[in-house]
């Protein structure tokens, strides 16, 4: 009895806890509002691929505050060109419970030549 009566009261503590979190809505881009990056000529000469990784902040006007590399793509030219390319874009803001916030958001660019 003991042992049920600390288990539900286990249950009611982690559902209060559960409805205490935010519901929290990552920002979309809106692909039409911006440009894929151009190829740096460097880059394009010297056959540099890779995948950048970019986190990025994203205000409540949809325009992107801060960006930043997370992960290199090993060429500082075409790490460079996404975030450029990325900082042009504009987002539909994310939200928390229903309210338009700044939040952090991220996104991995493919160079590959073709």
């Amino acid at each position: 009895m003991k042992t049920r009566l600390s288990l539900i009261a286990s249950m009611c503590l982690l559902a209060a806890a559960a409805t205490s979190f935010a519901a929290e809505v990552a920002p979309v881009m809106d692909s039409k509002s911006c440009d894929p990056p151009k190829y740096p000529k460097a880059a394009l000469m010297n056959e540099e691929t890779g995948t950048v990784g970019m986190g990025f902040l994203v205000g409540t006007d949809g325009k992107v505050v801060e960006s930043k590399v997370e992960k290199s793509s090993g060429s500082k030219s075409l790490d460079k060109a996404a975030l450029s390319a990325l900082s042009q874009c504009k987002f539909k803001p994310g939200s928390k419970d229903g309210k338009a916030e700044q939040l952090w958001s991220k996104v991995d660019f493919v160079w590959k030549l073709e």
